[in-house]
């Protein structure tokens, strides 16, 4: 825009104009809705930005002082007026905001490229007309959910751009890379957790099995099994939902080592692939036709946690670090029984670390492709112990569904 026009002083004073009569149109419309106190309208807002314009234009001319003098009286009247507006009971101080602003956005028409006093005036109008809008959006917004939403913000955009990107000691250890592992696996907890939250009312036990094992498939099946353990009539359906929530680990693992993994993703994403296809049968065969729909008790399910959370974070950059060392180490000392053995004891607590580590240069080749089953494979039976000690019932469905899952892990480290 600016390198097509030649924005001459006239142009300059009418962007200036046009602004305050658009926020000034706005004001008029809320004045006519309070019509006992109301400060600025149609007409004051063009000329609180006229004088800003002029008290620029006399700045630019070598009168430096006009320019806070001005903003000065406009920020005098405007608490005059504020003051004589809380005497009536009201304290919203929206109007008198905006006529500060409209005096800078008229100077800055004078002095600055005109699209940001065009910016100003435009943003300004639409906050100060979609107030029932935005005030409905706080009616209902979630206190967790704009907590993790910060603490998201937190570990992506400010703690991410401070690390060095850089190797360190003998283990090359990137802080850099090592957190964008726990921005992603962040991420995709982080949206598994909205949208089990916004949605797992509405769609139904084992989609919600689905979504909450975008964040963590253990604690879908530990709920799951409560679930089970104290509503007998839905043990069925809580078992296809542990069972649907361990097939989404698999998938969620494909998408996480293939943006990290490289070269060597195609070699593990095909068994995971075929794992969680084979979870998905085997969570069909489980409450077949049961009702599925949104009545269905959902409660033991909502206690996922936020998985933004700082310490969370933390720990798993710490496991990260702690297991690729261990994994190092185990395969130079104890060979491939050692990595196994890692494997084993990472899986009976939390497998992203060990999985995102030994894909990461920590292990290579075959030997990689069986530490990442030999830890599946413990965690799938640990999940399955959980369920069944948690809900005592139907052992003999819960056990022989998730042995063949487990199982289908041996032949495929074989390969």
């Amino acid at each position: 825009m600016s390198a097509s026009i030649e924005w001459t002083l006239g142009l300059r004073f009418i962007v200036a104009l046009a602004v305050g009569f658009l926020i000034g149109l706005e004001r008029e419309g809320g004045r006519r809705q309070h019509p006992h106190f109301f400060f600025g309208g149609i007409r004051t807002f063009p000329v609180v930005s006229i004088l800003g314009f002029a008290c620029a234009y006399m700045a630019d001319a070598g009168y430096a002082w006009i320019l806070p003098a001005g903003l000065i009286s406009v920020t005098a009247i405007t608490v005059t007026s504020y003051i004589e507006k809380m005497k009536t009971g009201r304290f919203g101080a929206t109007s008198e905001t905006s006529v500060l602003l409209t005096y800078l956005a008229g100077a800055l028409a004078c002095v600055a490229d005109v699209r940001i006093p065009v910016a100003i005036g435009v943003i300004v109008a639409l906050l100060l007309s979609e107030k029932p809008l935005l005030e409905s959006y706080v009616e209902r917004l979630d206190k967790n959910e704009f907590l993790a939403t910060l603490k998201f913000l937190l570990v992506t955009v400010v703690i991410y751009p401070a690390l060095p990107n850089a190797d360190f000691t003998i283990y090359h250890l990137n802080p850099a890379r090592i957190w964008q592992l726990v921005v992603l696996v962040s991420a995709v907890g982080f949206m598994g957790y909205i949208l089990s939250r916004k949605l797992g009312s509405r769609v139904g036990l084992p989609v919600s099995g689905l979504l909450g094992g975008i964040v963590s498939s253990t604690a879908v099946s530990i709920a799951a099994g409560r679930l089970a353990g104290e509503k007998p009539e839905q043990s069925a359906l809580a078992l296809r939902t542990a069972l649907l929530a361990s097939s989404v680990m698999y998938l969620r693992l494909v998408g996480l080592i293939t943006v990290f993994c490289g070269s060597l993703a195609m070699e593990v994403d095909w068994r995971l692939g075929v794992l969680g296809l084979v979870g998905l049968i085997l969570a069909m065969t489980a409450g077949w036709g049961q009702p599925d729909a949104a009545d269905v008790d959902q409660g033991s399910l909502s206690s996922l946690k936020n998985p933004i959370e700082i310490g969370v974070a933390m720990l798993f950059a710490l496991l990260f670090v702690g297991l690729r060392i261990a994994t190092t180490l185990a395969h130079t000392h104890f060979g491939q029984m050692g990595v196994w053995g890692m494997g084993a004891v990472s899986g009976l607590v939390d497998v992203d670390p060990f999985v995102l580590s030994a894909t990461q240069g920590a292990l290579s080749g075959r030997l990689m492709i069986q530490a990442v089953l030999v830890a599946l494979l413990v965690n799938t039976m640990a999940k399955g112990i959980y369920f069944v000690l948690l809900s005592g019932r139907n052992r003999a469905a819960v056990l022989w569904r998730y042995g063949i899952l487990a199982c289908c892990h041996i032949p495929l480290m074989c390969i």
